[in-house]
């Protein structure tokens, strides 16, 4: 188990920033009912293909996302269960609590950029993550 230290908080952080993005967010989404290839994730989220591509290359960067070539194609899919069930803790949580987080003033929705090349992942000096 980790400590509480500003080291961790600063990781779990990161590791939330993974789930903070919407985009991030609908491909993981998608892949909780198992692996997808990126254009069934594509069709499933509603996202261009590139806007997809670059954030699973963000999610795999991060080991929230893993792949295995399957012949001409690529199948996504969660790292790990605990991805799925954090999302259905989270869906349990805003159950609760959606009216407070609707009206919160404090967090605001990021605009889009435009032609979807930025994923907002970015690595500390590395362009990622």
């Amino acid at each position: 188990m980790l400590t509480y230290t500003p080291q961790v908080t600063a990781l779990k952080a990161k590791l939330f920033r993974g789930f903070s993005d919407t985009s991030r967010l609908s491909i993981l989404e998608a892949l909780r009912d198992g692996p997808l290839t990126v254009g069934a994730i594509v069709e499933k989220t509603g996202l261009t293909q590139s806007n997809v591509s670059n954030h699973l290359r963000c999610l795999s960067d991060c080991d929230l996302v893993v792949s295995t070539p399957q012949g001409r194609y690529t199948l996504y899919y969660l790292s790990d269960s605990r991805v799925a069930e954090l999302l259905h803790l989270a869906e349990e949580l805003l159950h609760e609590v959606a009216r407070g987080v609707y009206e919160c003033t404090r967090y605001t929705q990021p605009t889009e950029p435009t032609g979807g090349a930025s994923t907002g992942c970015e690595r500390e000096g590395a362009g990622h993550g």
